[in-house]
C-alpha cells in the first residue's frame, strides 16, 4: 500500500492493476514468477516547486559492522559456502563461513600488526578472486579500510599517471596483488617506499613480497576487540569514482552504509532472507554494484558466491556459459552487453536455458538500462523456456549511496523506469533547468569524499541531501508516489546554437534500443551547433556478420561496407520519424572505427561510456563530422 501526503490515491488500486495487466500483455508474458517484494508506503509533497518523495515505511535495525553478518554465518551455518572459484584443475575452489571467518580473524590481526589504518589504508590492484575477499573482509573486520583499484589502470592503461594518482590520495601502508609478474609494470610505477608490497605469486622486480599465505599464519591476538570497537561510522572502504575531465574522487564507505544498504534491499526484496541467494557474478569489486551490492547480498542473507572469471566480451563469454550450465542462480545481475549475448544463447542452448531458468527469480541490470528491445527478447526467452516472465528489477543507486536508492517494485515493469525510494530513503526533487535533480538523504548515503573537504560541501544541499547530477520525471504527473522515470544526466544535457535544450539520456537510450544489436552505445553531440549529430561505438562483432566480411578485415571496412551503412541509415530515419522539431531529430551519425579508450577515461571496466571524456578526446573528429571533411559521414536524408 502507498500513500500520498498531498492527497492522491494509495497504491494496489484499479490503476495499478490494469499498469500491470497492460504491461504483461505487452510483453506476451502468460504469468510471471512469483517472488515476495516489499511496497514501501510513500509520501509525497511539494514547497516552493521542490518536491519531497519519501519512504515513509520504516528501515528495520541493521548491523554495527559489515562483517557482523560473517561472524553470524559461521556460528549459524559453519559448513555452508560462501564463496567459490574454479581453480587450475577446472574444479570449484571453495570457502565455507567458517573457513572464511577463521581467515579473515588472521589476515585482519595481520594487517594491525604492520599498523593499518585510514591514514595508511590496503590497496588493492587485482581483480575478483578468492584472496581478494579474504582480504577485503578481514580489513573491514579489524576497522581497516581497504581500497580496490580498477585492474584495468595496471593492467590495459598504458600511462601509469591516473593508478599513481589514486595511491597518491590514499597514501597506502601495504598493495596487494594476486600475481606480481602481471601487475609489475604497474607496482614499479607507482609503489611507494614505505608501503609492504604482499602477492600470492609472481615477483616484482626490484621489491621484496610478503606472501598471502604468510598472513594466514598470523594468530589473532587482538583483533577481535579491535572488531568490537567498529562501528557504523568506522569507513569499511574507499570506492573511486570514474572521473571525466576531473581526477576520479575518493568516496567514503562507511560500516552503516552498508549494513542499512542491505537491510534496505532485504525489506525490499524478503526472499533474499528466506532462501539464501546464490550468486553466479563477474562484476567487479572496485565498482559498487559488484563490491557492495553483490557481495552484500550473499553475505547479508548467508547466501553463496560463485566468482565467474569471464567478461561479457565475445573471447570470453564462453566461460560464463559454462559456469551457467553448472551453476543455477536464484538471482541474475549483469549489464546490458552481457544480457544481449546471454540472451541469444539461451535461444539456441536448451541444457544452459534449462539450468539458467530451473531457481532463478530476479533479474538485474547494472551500470546502464536495458534497451526495451533487448528486456523484450530476454522476456521472451524466459516464457519460452520455463512458461513465466522473470521479473528485471529497476531501480537507481550509486557509488555515493552505497549503491542503492530507488526500486521499482511495484505494478509499473519498463525500460527506464527507476520506481519508488526503498525504506529509510528520502528523496529531494529540485528544478535545475527544465528538469528536476534527484538528491537523495539517509544512513547509506556517503558522508564525503576523502581529503577533499571542497568537493564533499559541494556534492551536499543546505538540507544535507546527495546531490546526484542525475535527472527523474515522475511516471504519472497526477501521482507522485508512483515513481521515477530517468530522465538522464543533467551535466550531459546541452543548447543548440538556436537556443534549443537537446535532452541527451532519453535521446541515447532510444538509440541504443533501436539500433540493436549494432550499437555498443553513442555519444550526442551539437552543443552551441545548429543540429544534433550522433557519434556511434558499433558493436564490431555484428557489424562483421552483417556486412559478410571475413574475420580479418579491418573495422574501417566493415564501417564502410553498404550492409551497414545502409543499416544506419535506416536507422537515422527511424529515430527521425516521430521526431518533434529539432530537440530530438538527429542531423549526422558518424561510426566510430576506434573503440573507446580506457586510458583517455572514455570507458569504465563494466563497459559504461563517459560523454564527457570521449567529446573532449575526439573534439577534431566533431569538427570534421560538422564541417563536411569527414566523408564517412552519414548525413540524415
Amino acid at each position: 500500500m502507498t500513500r500520498s501526503t498531498n492527497g492522491f490515491d494509495g497504491g494496489g488500486s484499479e490503476l495499478d492493476r490494469e499498469l500491470g495487466r497492460e504491461l504483461d500483455q505487452q510483453t506476451g508474458a502468460a504469468k510471471r514468477r512469483e517472488i515476495e517484494l516489499g511496497n514501501p508506503e510513500i509520501g509525497a509533497y511539494q514547497v516552493d516547486g521542490i518536491w519531497r518523495v519519501d519512504a515513509i515505511t520504516p528501515l528495520q535495525d541493521f548491523p554495527l559492522r559489515f562483517t557482523d553478518r560473517l561472524v553470524e554465518g559461521a556460528r549459524r551455518h559453519p559448513e555452508r559456502t560462501l564463496v567459490a572459484r574454479r581453480g587450475a584443475d577446472g574444479e570449484w575452489i571453495r570457502l565455507s563461513y567458517a573457513e572464511v571467518l577463521q581467515r579473515v580473524r588472521r589476515i585482519g590481526q595481520a594487517l594491525l600488526d604492520r599498523g593499518l589504518s585510514a591514514e595508511r589504508p590496503l590497496a588493492i590492484l587485482s581483480g575478483n578472486d578468492l584472496e581478494h575477499f579474504q582480504l577485503a573482509l578481514g580489513a573491514m573486520y579489524a576497522g581497516i579500510p581497504y581500497a580496490p583499484l580498477s585492474p584495468a589502470y595496471s593492467l590495459v592503461a598504458t600511462d601509469p599517471a591516473k593508478l599513481a594518482d589514486l595511491i597518491a590520495q590514499l597514501t597506502p601502508g601495504a598493495i596487494f596483488a594476486c600475481n606480481g609478474t602481471a601487475f609489475a609494470r604497474a607496482i614499479q610505477a607507482v609503489m611507494p617506499a614505505d608501503a609492504e608490497l604482499i602477492l600470492c605469486d609472481g615477483e616484482v622486480p626490484g621489491h621484496a613480497a610478503t606472501r598471502f599465505s604468510a598472513l594466514l599464519e598470523t594468530v589473532p591476538t587482538t583483533v577481535d576487540a579491535r572488531n568490537l570497537d567498529v562501528g557504523p561510522a568506522t569507513i569499511a572502504k574507499f570506492l573511486f569514482t570514474s572521473g571525466s575531465t576531473k581526477k576520479p574522487k575518493a568516496v567514503i564507505t562507511t560500516h552503516g552504509m552498508l549494513t542499512s544498504n542491505q537491510q534496505m534491499l532485504l525489506q525490499t526484496f524478503p526472499f533474499f532472507g528466506k532462501e539464501p541467494p546464490v550468486l553466479l557474478d563477474w562484476l567487479p569489486w572496485n565498482h559498487t554494484f559488484g563490491g557492495s551490492h553483490n557481495v552484500g547480498i550473499v553475505l547479508y542473507n548467508g547466501g553463496t558466491l560463485y566468482i565467474d572469471d569471464a567478461r561479457p566480451t565475445p573471447r570470453d563469454f564462453g566461460v560464463t556459459l559454462r559456469n551457467l550450465r553448472e551453476i543455477a542462480p536464484t538471482v541474475y545481475f549483469n549489464i546490458p552487453a552481457g544480457w544481449e549475448m546471454l540472451t541469444e544463447a539461451l535461444e539456441t542452448d536448451a541444457e544452459l536455458a534449462a539450468n539458467f531458468f530451473s531457481r532463478v527469480k530476479l533479474f538485474f541490470c547494472a551500470g546502464a538500462g536495458l534497451s526495451q528491445a533487448a528486456w523484450e527478447r530476454l522476456d521472451k526467452v524466459a516464457i519460452a523456456c520455463c512458461g513465466e516472465s522473470i521479473r528485471i528489477m529497476t531501480g537507481l543507486g550509486m557509488t555515493e549511496t552505497s549503491p542503492s536508492c530507488t526500486f521499482g517494485t511495484g505494478p509499473i515493469v519498463r525500460a527506464g523506469y527507476v520506481g519508488v525510494p526503498a525504506p529509510g530513503c528520502k528523496v529531494k526533487l529540485v528544478p535545475v533547468g527544465d528538469k528536476l535533480e534527484a538528491r537523495f538523504h539517509g544512513p547509506h548515503v556517503t558522508p564525503g569524499y576523502w581529503r577533499a573537504p571542497h568537493l564533499t560541501a559541494e556534492a551536499f544541499d543546505e538540507d544535507g541531501y546527495y546531490c546526484t547530477g542525475d535527472a527523474l520525471r515522475f511516471f504519472d504527473d497526477s501521482r507522485p508516489e508512483l515513481g521515477f522515470m530517468f530522465d538522464g544526466r543533467i551535466a550531459e544535457d546541452f543548447k543548440l546554437s538556436t537556443g534549443t535544450f537537446v535532452s541527451v539520456g532519453p535521446l541515447r537510450a532510444r538509440v541504443v534500443s533501436m539500433g540493436a544489436p549494432y550499437v555498443q552505445d553513442a555519444v550526442v553531440t551539437g552543443l552551441n551547433r545548429p543540429v544534433i549529430g550522433l557519434m556511434v561505438f558499433p558493436r564490431l562483432e555484428h557489424c562483421r556478420e552483417l556486412s559478410g566480411l571475413g574475420a580479418d578485415t579491418s573495422a574501417a571496412e566493415v564501417l564502410a561496407s553498404a550492409p551497414v551503412r545502409g543499416f544506419f541509415r535506416k536507422l537515422l530515419r527511424e529515430l527521425n520519424r516521430d521526431a518533434s522539431g529539432s530537440s530530438k531529430r538527429v542531423d549526422r551519425l558518424l561510426l566510430l572505427a576506434e573503440p573507446p579508450s580506457i586510458d583517455h577515461r572514455e570507458q569504465t571496466d563494466k563497459g559504461s561510456i563517459n560523454q564527457a571524456a570521449v567529446l573532449q578526446r575526439r573534439a577534431a573528429l566533431v569538427e570534421a563530422m560538422y564541417d563536411g571533411s569527414e566523408e564517412q559521414t552519414i548525413v540524415a536524408e
